[in-house]
Protein backbone atom coordinates (compact mmCIF):
# COMPACT_ATOMS: atom_id res chain seq x y z
CA UNK A 1 0.00 0.00 0.00
CA UNK A 2 1.31 3.44 -0.91
CA UNK A 3 2.03 5.61 2.13
CA UNK A 4 0.97 9.26 2.44
CA UNK A 5 4.42 10.66 1.70
CA UNK A 6 4.63 8.70 -1.57
CA UNK A 7 1.14 9.85 -2.48
CA UNK A 8 2.19 13.44 -1.91
CA UNK A 9 5.20 13.01 -4.20
CA UNK A 10 3.09 11.37 -6.90
CA UNK A 11 0.68 14.30 -6.84
CA UNK A 12 3.55 16.79 -7.05
CA UNK A 13 4.83 14.96 -10.13
CA UNK A 14 1.33 15.16 -11.62
CA UNK A 15 0.94 11.38 -11.70
CA UNK A 16 -1.52 11.04 -8.87
CA UNK A 17 -3.45 8.57 -11.02
CA UNK A 18 -1.01 5.93 -9.76
CA UNK A 19 -2.66 6.24 -6.36
CA UNK A 20 -6.05 5.26 -7.72
CA UNK A 21 -4.54 2.47 -9.84
CA UNK A 22 -2.73 1.08 -6.77
CA UNK A 23 -5.86 1.21 -4.63
CA UNK A 24 -7.80 -0.65 -7.32
CA UNK A 25 -5.19 -3.38 -7.30
CA UNK A 26 -5.43 -3.66 -3.52
CA UNK A 27 -9.07 -4.64 -3.99
CA UNK A 28 -8.30 -7.20 -6.71
CA UNK A 29 -7.23 -10.61 -5.41
CA UNK A 30 -6.04 -11.72 -8.85
CA UNK A 31 -3.87 -8.62 -9.23
CA UNK A 32 -2.29 -9.13 -5.79
CA UNK A 33 -1.20 -12.61 -6.87
CA UNK A 34 0.89 -11.19 -9.71
CA UNK A 35 4.57 -10.28 -9.58
CA UNK A 36 5.67 -6.72 -8.86
CA UNK A 37 6.70 -6.22 -12.51
CA UNK A 38 3.29 -7.34 -13.79
CA UNK A 39 1.42 -5.19 -11.27
CA UNK A 40 3.55 -2.17 -12.10
CA UNK A 41 2.95 -2.70 -15.82
CA UNK A 42 -0.80 -2.84 -15.17
CA UNK A 43 -0.63 0.44 -13.25
CA UNK A 44 1.39 2.12 -16.01
CA UNK A 45 -1.11 0.95 -18.64
CA UNK A 46 -4.03 2.20 -16.55
CA UNK A 47 -2.48 5.61 -15.88
CA UNK A 48 -1.40 6.01 -19.50
CA UNK A 49 -4.91 5.25 -20.75
CA UNK A 50 -6.49 7.66 -18.29
CA UNK A 51 -4.12 10.48 -19.23
CA UNK A 52 -4.64 9.77 -22.92
CA UNK A 53 -8.42 9.81 -22.51
CA UNK A 54 -8.27 13.09 -20.58
CA UNK A 55 -6.08 14.72 -23.22
CA UNK A 56 -8.33 13.58 -26.06
CA UNK A 57 -11.38 14.85 -24.17
CA UNK A 58 -9.78 18.25 -23.73
CA UNK A 59 -8.68 18.43 -27.38
CA UNK A 60 -12.19 17.59 -28.57
CA UNK A 61 -13.69 20.16 -26.22
CA UNK A 62 -11.31 22.86 -27.46
CA UNK A 63 -11.98 21.95 -31.09
CA UNK A 64 -15.48 23.48 -30.74
CA UNK A 65 -17.04 20.91 -33.05
CA UNK A 66 -20.38 21.98 -34.45
CA UNK A 67 -21.49 18.34 -34.34
CA UNK A 68 -19.75 16.88 -31.26
CA UNK A 69 -21.37 13.46 -31.76
CA UNK A 70 -19.95 13.09 -35.28
CA UNK A 71 -17.69 10.06 -35.52
CA UNK A 72 -15.65 8.58 -38.34
CA UNK A 73 -16.94 5.12 -37.39
CA UNK A 74 -20.56 6.17 -37.93
CA UNK A 75 -20.26 7.69 -41.40
CA UNK A 76 -23.26 6.73 -43.52
CA UNK A 77 -22.45 4.78 -46.68
CA UNK A 78 -24.96 4.08 -49.41
CA UNK A 79 -24.78 2.98 -53.03
CA UNK A 80 -26.37 6.29 -54.04
CA UNK A 81 -23.81 8.23 -52.04
CA UNK A 82 -20.42 8.88 -53.62
CA UNK A 83 -18.39 8.39 -50.44
CA UNK A 84 -15.77 5.64 -50.59
CA UNK A 85 -15.35 3.65 -47.40
CA UNK A 86 -11.77 2.89 -48.38
CA UNK A 87 -10.91 6.57 -48.78
CA UNK A 88 -12.54 7.51 -45.47
CA UNK A 89 -10.77 4.66 -43.68
CA UNK A 90 -7.47 5.89 -45.14
CA UNK A 91 -8.16 9.42 -43.89
CA UNK A 92 -8.96 8.00 -40.45
CA UNK A 93 -5.37 6.80 -40.16
CA UNK A 94 -4.23 10.43 -40.10
CA UNK A 95 -1.64 9.89 -42.83
CA UNK A 96 -2.82 13.06 -44.57
CA UNK A 97 -1.98 15.00 -41.40
CA UNK A 98 1.51 13.56 -41.23
CA UNK A 99 2.00 14.58 -44.86
CA UNK A 100 0.47 18.05 -44.34
CA UNK A 101 -2.19 17.43 -46.96
CA UNK A 102 -5.53 19.20 -47.00
CA UNK A 103 -9.04 17.90 -47.73
CA UNK A 104 -11.84 19.45 -49.76
CA UNK A 105 -15.31 18.17 -48.85
CA UNK A 106 -17.58 19.38 -51.64
CA UNK A 107 -21.26 18.78 -52.17
CA UNK A 108 -24.76 20.16 -52.08
CA UNK A 109 -26.40 21.53 -48.95
CA UNK A 110 -27.26 18.89 -46.31
CA UNK A 111 -25.11 16.18 -47.87
CA UNK A 112 -23.03 15.65 -44.73
CA UNK A 113 -20.01 17.90 -45.30
CA UNK A 114 -20.11 19.35 -41.78
CA UNK A 115 -20.63 15.92 -40.21
CA UNK A 116 -17.67 14.45 -42.07
CA UNK A 117 -15.50 17.47 -41.29
CA UNK A 118 -16.31 17.17 -37.58
CA UNK A 119 -15.75 13.40 -37.65
CA UNK A 120 -12.31 13.87 -39.19
CA UNK A 121 -11.56 16.60 -36.65
CA UNK A 122 -12.50 14.29 -33.77
CA UNK A 123 -10.27 11.56 -35.18
CA UNK A 124 -7.41 14.07 -35.38
CA UNK A 125 -7.97 14.84 -31.70
CA UNK A 126 -7.76 11.13 -30.91
CA UNK A 127 -4.37 11.19 -32.57
CA UNK A 128 -3.45 14.09 -30.26
CA UNK A 129 -3.39 16.87 -32.84
CA UNK A 130 -4.49 20.40 -31.93
CA UNK A 131 -7.63 20.83 -33.96
CA UNK A 132 -10.28 23.50 -34.49
CA UNK A 133 -13.60 23.69 -36.31
CA UNK A 134 -15.01 27.07 -37.29
CA UNK A 135 -17.44 28.55 -39.77
CA UNK A 136 -15.63 30.92 -42.12
CA UNK A 137 -18.18 33.73 -41.49
CA UNK A 138 -17.50 33.45 -37.75
CA UNK A 139 -13.74 33.51 -38.25
CA UNK A 140 -13.98 36.59 -40.45
CA UNK A 141 -16.20 38.33 -37.90
CA UNK A 142 -13.61 37.57 -35.22
CA UNK A 143 -10.90 38.92 -37.51
CA UNK A 144 -12.86 42.14 -38.14
CA UNK A 145 -13.47 42.69 -34.43
CA UNK A 146 -9.89 41.98 -33.37
CA UNK A 147 -8.52 44.16 -36.19
CA UNK A 148 -9.78 47.19 -34.27
CA UNK A 149 -7.33 46.43 -31.46
CA UNK A 150 -3.54 46.93 -31.48
CA UNK A 151 -1.92 43.77 -32.77
CA UNK A 152 -5.32 42.16 -33.20
CA UNK A 153 -4.83 40.98 -36.78
CA UNK A 154 -1.60 39.22 -35.92
CA UNK A 155 -3.18 37.50 -32.91
CA UNK A 156 -5.96 36.05 -35.06
CA UNK A 157 -3.47 34.87 -37.66
CA UNK A 158 -1.28 33.20 -35.03
CA UNK A 159 -4.32 31.58 -33.46
CA UNK A 160 -5.65 29.90 -36.59
CA UNK A 161 -2.27 29.14 -38.13
CA UNK A 162 -1.32 27.25 -34.98
CA UNK A 163 -3.81 24.39 -35.31
CA UNK A 164 -2.46 21.25 -36.91
CA UNK A 165 -5.90 20.55 -38.34
CA UNK A 166 -8.30 23.40 -39.15
CA UNK A 167 -11.82 22.68 -40.40
CA UNK A 168 -13.26 25.63 -42.35
CA UNK A 169 -17.01 25.18 -42.78
CA UNK A 170 -19.13 27.23 -45.20
CA UNK A 171 -16.05 28.01 -47.27
CA UNK A 172 -16.87 30.62 -49.95
CA UNK A 173 -20.54 30.63 -48.99
CA UNK A 174 -20.66 34.43 -49.14
CA UNK A 175 -18.79 37.15 -51.01
CA UNK A 176 -15.50 38.28 -49.50
CA UNK A 177 -14.04 41.76 -49.22
CA UNK A 178 -10.53 42.59 -50.38
CA UNK A 179 -9.35 42.78 -46.76
CA UNK A 180 -10.85 39.38 -45.96
CA UNK A 181 -9.17 37.80 -48.99
CA UNK A 182 -5.84 39.27 -47.94
CA UNK A 183 -6.35 37.83 -44.44
CA UNK A 184 -7.16 34.38 -45.85
CA UNK A 185 -4.12 34.54 -48.13
CA UNK A 186 -1.84 35.27 -45.18
CA UNK A 187 -3.47 32.53 -43.10
CA UNK A 188 -3.00 29.92 -45.83
CA UNK A 189 0.52 31.14 -46.47
CA UNK A 190 1.35 30.28 -42.86
CA UNK A 191 -0.50 26.97 -42.85
CA UNK A 192 0.43 25.54 -46.23
CA UNK A 193 2.87 22.60 -46.17
CA UNK A 194 3.06 22.52 -42.36
CA UNK A 195 -0.54 21.68 -41.42
CA UNK A 196 -3.83 20.33 -42.78
CA UNK A 197 -6.92 22.34 -43.66
CA UNK A 198 -10.32 20.76 -44.25
CA UNK A 199 -12.66 22.80 -46.45
CA UNK A 200 -16.42 22.16 -46.33
CA UNK A 201 -17.85 23.85 -49.39
CA UNK A 202 -20.57 23.94 -52.01
CA UNK A 203 -18.09 24.78 -54.72
CA UNK A 204 -15.62 22.79 -56.78
CA UNK A 205 -12.06 24.13 -56.86
CA UNK A 206 -12.49 25.25 -60.46
CA UNK A 207 -15.08 27.75 -59.16
CA UNK A 208 -12.94 29.06 -56.30
CA UNK A 209 -11.11 31.70 -58.30
CA UNK A 210 -14.34 33.35 -59.39
CA UNK A 211 -15.76 33.19 -55.85
CA UNK A 212 -12.56 34.80 -54.53
CA UNK A 213 -12.80 37.64 -57.01
CA UNK A 214 -9.71 36.71 -59.06
CA UNK A 215 -6.57 38.79 -58.48
CA UNK A 216 -3.14 37.76 -57.21
CA UNK A 217 -4.27 36.77 -53.71
CA UNK A 218 -7.12 34.67 -55.07
CA UNK A 219 -4.85 32.93 -57.56
CA UNK A 220 -2.31 32.16 -54.83
CA UNK A 221 -4.98 30.66 -52.56
CA UNK A 222 -6.34 28.44 -55.34
CA UNK A 223 -2.87 27.40 -56.45
CA UNK A 224 -2.01 26.18 -52.96
CA UNK A 225 -4.98 23.86 -52.61
CA UNK A 226 -6.19 22.98 -56.09
CA UNK A 227 -3.49 20.40 -56.77
CA UNK A 228 -2.36 19.40 -53.28
CA UNK A 229 -5.64 18.40 -51.63
CA UNK A 230 -7.68 15.25 -51.31
CA UNK A 231 -11.06 15.92 -52.93
CA UNK A 232 -14.16 14.17 -51.67
CA UNK A 233 -17.61 14.71 -53.11
CA UNK A 234 -20.37 14.13 -50.60
CA UNK A 235 -22.97 13.58 -53.33
CA UNK A 236 -26.55 14.78 -53.44
CA UNK A 237 -28.36 12.63 -50.85
CA UNK A 238 -30.00 14.79 -48.19
CA UNK A 239 -28.69 13.47 -44.88
CA UNK A 240 -31.11 15.57 -42.86
CA UNK A 241 -34.06 13.85 -44.51
CA UNK A 242 -32.54 10.42 -44.04
CA UNK A 243 -31.89 10.88 -40.31
CA UNK A 244 -34.89 13.08 -39.55
CA UNK A 245 -36.56 10.30 -37.53
CA UNK A 246 -33.44 9.88 -35.36
CA UNK A 247 -33.76 13.34 -33.81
Amino acid sequence: MINEETKRKLRLMNIGEFIEASEEQEQDVNALALSFDDRFQMMVDSVYQQKYNDKVHNLIKRAHLRLPKADIHNVFYHEKRTLSRGVIDELATGKYIDENQSIILQGYTSTGKTYLGCALAKEACRQLHRTRYIRVPDMLTEYADKSLLPGGKEKVLRKYSGFKVLVLDEWLLSDLSKDEIEFLFELFERRFDISSTIFCTLYRTEDWLKRLGSGAYAESIVERYEHNSIRIETGSMNMRDIFANDR
